[in-house]
């Protein structure tokens, strides 16, 4: 009887410290499901397709997924501006969605490895000869979307302007880049600041609207994608950066760029770079 009560005991106390040592990763494997946050309003990055998630992060997001069998994906689309409140609540376990890496952020947040690069340019009218770089946006009205890193580098060029003595730059904030392309086009801005590998894909489909101003208004910076910093998430965390960087040794991430951008971007996948921006 007490042999019963002494095994019982150290059964109880094993498998209360499985459960306590369970993380995050261990937890999405066992449930079989992750739950995950996106903004499907960036192509070619993520947006919605025939009702469906599609781009290049879902795409990678699968490959990588294949090293967790039987895992299904709950995705939640999202404005950006909820995105990273949404992790740090618990709403999602883990962002797929381009977020750019920023000292702010990653202050609060873990990063992967780089999966894009995501230096801020400009984009104008096609018909607007009158801008040629970037500089020209002094005094004008420029759009950007609200809470993005692609903002902050067009307030802080715009400042960097002014503190030269040229105009100041009006700046307008939007829900989506969209709506600031539709503005643009509409002769309401006479510029978007975006990364620069967004408005190459932009301008493939909109030759005819716009032209990127190839010089860019922000230091070098970088998409990852985003797990809490906490102990709990990362396993989670770890679990995605090693698989982008896998990928990038096998070069399966430079022909996911190459079918989603049409052309490869260096990024560092040894380590997560320190923001710069």
């Amino acid at each position: 009887m007490l042999l019963r009560r002494v095994f019982a005991g150290a059964m109880s106390l094993f498998m209360a410290g499985a459960a306590h040592s369970a993380d995050l990763l261990d937890t999405v494997k066992s449930r079989k499901e992750i739950v995950v946050g996106t903004e499907a309003q960036f192509a070619p990055f993520e947006f919605v397709q025939d009702g469906k998630i599609v781009g290049y992060g879902p795409d990678l997001m699968n490959l990588i997924l294949a090293e967790a069998p039987g895992v299904k994906v709950k995705q939640f689309d999202v404005p950006f501006q909820g995105i990273l409140p949404g992790l740090a609540t618990k709403r999602f376990d883990f962002v797929v969605t381009s977020v750019t890496m920023t000292k702010d952020r990653a202050e609060k947040f873990a990063f992967t490895v780089p999966i894009a690069d995501a230096t801020t340019a400009l984009v104008k009218r096609k018909d607007d000869a009158a801008l040629t770089d970037p500089t020209g946006i002094a005094g004008k009205v420029v759009g950007s979307q609200a809470g993005s890193a692609q903002l902050k580098a067009l307030q802080d060029y715009a400042k960097k302007l002014q503190a030269e003595g040229k105009p100041a730059v009006t700046i307008r904030e939007y829900v989506s880049f969209d709506e600031a392309y539709a503005d643009l086009a509409a002769g309401r801005l006479s510029a978007v600041a975006q990364s620069l590998a967004n408005l190459a894909t932009l301008v493939k489909t909109r030759s005819d609207v716009y032209a990127v101003i190839d010089t860019p208004i922000g230091p070098k910076t970088y998409f990852g994608w985003v797990g809490r910093k906490d102990a709990d998430s990362a396993s989670l965390v770890k679990f995605f950066s090693d698989g982008i960087a896998r990928a990038a040794k096998s070069g399966q991430l430079q022909a996911l760029q190459t079918k989603w951008f049409g052309f490869t971007m260096d990024v560092p996948t040894d380590a997560v770079p320190a923001p710069e921006l």
